[in-house]
């Protein structure tokens, strides 16, 4: 069995991939996407069923002014229909009218598709494809033909399906593409029958899976062994029911494990930055252990893993980060040892010494703190204050005397909230109160306009997310609960928590430890009150 040394890859995203539920591309997104499959080194873009829809069509008439380097968009489409001349053929005509250089066709291959699905006879269905792919080649199309249900339709009835692609090639194909479309095949079928096809077909052979056995990067991979060197597949792996196969996946699996070549390094290293702007303009939140590109994909939590990866990067990690745009983690929690601290330590630019007894002393506490249900692995920015208070760097601005907050909700009205904060600055006494849309933001207000006159810096940063996660549901409204808090000045993002069994409280800590991470890594610009306190606006009083 040879392999092949390099493969051809062809993205179907747009088509195959916006099948997926929930899943769903402007045109304007599906042009960008393009964009960015082109300087990924893409070889095939299939942009779509241009007799389907008008989107479709109207994605074609844009794409014809993009100027891409390496990528040649496909238009999809079916063979005729039963009982047509393909000259007729309205779906035929569209792709013709789209004005493309390739064109990928669907045919049946399996018997009882042609039969139940198609109600046509088996002889009938041959001649489409033939007469289908025959037709396009005379107009000047590169085409691709896919046989639809190829590997159910070869266990079924193998003579058919091998007569339905050797009409393909016989009426001019470049690629038979073999389709594992219900994606039920185990990769040792994969295997063996592409290596049978093999021996029948001159021509490209090429393999398109679907995910419903979990296994269509696995067959895939297959395929490729026993002879396969034309790749389709999504981005992300998005398609109808669990999916198509996964090209994030399949593309350094070929490359850097099987020594295949799919990409230049160069267009490598974009392959994570690729993957998170496919889910982005899809609307989808990136999965944190999404394989090679997630953001989880390289963390490591537990303290001995993160000693030995510190030494040797591949004691606990299969392929080097940065060969696919990713980047190694270390992440804090009750696992975490010291090899932990002084990683993320040396990351934030502290430094630690390992036989410093504060090390010891800062991991216990980090550990108390999430006995607690504090949990630092979001919340970077609390972590670094923690790590610098265990050493003695005391940042405290402005120290709480007290709040209170009053909800009043009156007959047939909205509910109205006033906080009021008395804050201890610098040895004197301030009390603000302000109004705001629920408790928090009430709070959140009455701070800011409580310390603003002392450290103007607080207005130039804001609260951007807020979450709440209830720690034991057991416990009804009198669970603890978790805040997280992600702030921003515009510029950048950090993020604080905060955990109590009363959510105010909660809340409060996070966003005092917001505030404090932002003063300190701004402390050059940060007004220090050496004269006495200027007079406050209305509303503010001196005690």
């Amino acid at each position: 069995m040879k392999v092949v040394s390099q493969v051809k890859l062809y993205d179907t995203t747009l088509r195959d991939g916006t099948q997926g539920e929930g899943i769903s591309l402007s045109v304007d997104d599906k042009l960008k996407i393009a964009v960015k499959l082109d300087q990924l080194g893409v070889k095939y873009i299939e942009g779509g069923w241009p007799g389907s829809n008008p989107k479709d069509m109207n994605f074609f008439e844009e794409a014809k002014h993009l100027s891409l380097e390496t990528a040649v968009i496909t238009a999809f489409g079916s063979t005729r229909r039963s009982g047509v001349a393909a000259k007729e053929d309205p779906n035929l005509a569209r792709i013709l009218e789209s004005g493309v250089e390739a064109a990928a066709i669907f045919g049946k291959s399996w018997d009882f598709h042609v039969k139940e699905a198609l109600q046509t006879s088996l002889d009938e269905n041959v001649s489409m494809i033939y007469d289908s792919v025959r037709y396009l080649k005379e107009k000047g199309l590169e085409v691709i033909f896919d046989a639809e249900h190829f590997f159910d339709g070869y266990k079924n009835n193998q003579a058919y399906a091998m007569e339905t692609i050797a009409a393909a090639e016989e009426a001019g194909a470049d690629c038979i593409v073999l389709c594992d479309t219900n994606g039920g095949s185990l990769p040792s079928e994969i295997s063996s029958i592409l290596q049978e096809v093999k021996r029948h077909i001159t021509i490209s052979i090429g393999i398109h899976c679907h995910n419903d056995g979990e296994l269509a990067v696995a067959n895939t991979l297959e395929a490729v062994k026993a002879g396969a060197d034309h790749i389709q597949g999504t981005i992300n792996g998005y398609g109808e029911r669990c999916g198509n196969a996964n090209l994030i996946s399949i593309i350094p699996n070929l490359q850097l494990k099987m020594g295949i070549s799919c990409l230049d390094d160069k267009s490598m290293k974009q392959l994570t930055e690729t993957s998170i702007y496919v889910h982005e303009l899809a609307n989808q939140t990136p999965p944190n252990s999404q394989p090679f590109t997630g953001k989880s994909a390289f963390a490591h939590k537990g303290g001995m893993h993160v000693s030995a990866v510190l030494k040797h990067p591949e004691t606990y990690e299969h392929i080097v980060p940065d060969n696919i745009g990713n980047e190694r983690r270390v992440l804090v929690s009750e696992l975490s040892g010291q090899s932990n601290l002084l990683f993320k330590a040396e990351e934030l630019g502290i430094p630690l010494d390992k036989n410093d007894p504060a090390v010891k002393e800062t991991i216990e506490k980090m550990k108390q703190m999430e006995h607690k249900g504090y949990q630092y692995e979001a919340a970077e920015a609390s972590f670094e204050l923690l790590i610098r208070n265990g050493l003695g760097e005391k940042h405290e601005y402005f120290h709480l005397d007290h709040f209170k907050i009053i909800s009043e909700k009156q007959k047939e009205g909205a509910i109205s909230t006033e906080a009021l904060v008395k804050i201890d600055i610098q040895g004197q006494s301030v009390m603000t109160a302000a109004e705001g849309n629920g408790p928090v933001n009430a709070l959140d207000y009455a701070l800011r306009k409580t310390i603003g006159e002392y450290y103007p810096l607080v207005h130039e940063m804001y609260l951007s997310d807020y979450k709440v996660r209830v720690l034991d549901e057991a416990e009804a409204t009198a669970s603890t609960v978790r805040v997280l808090i992600e702030s921003s000045d515009g510029k950048e993002t950090w993020s604080t928590i905060g955990v109590s069994g009363n959510i105010v409280e909660a809340s409060w800590q996070a966003l005092v430890d917001s505030i404090r991470y932002y003063f300190m890594k701004h402390s050059d610009r940060l007004t220090k009150l050496n004269t006495p306190l200027v007079q406050p606006e209305a509303g503010v009083k001196n005690h």
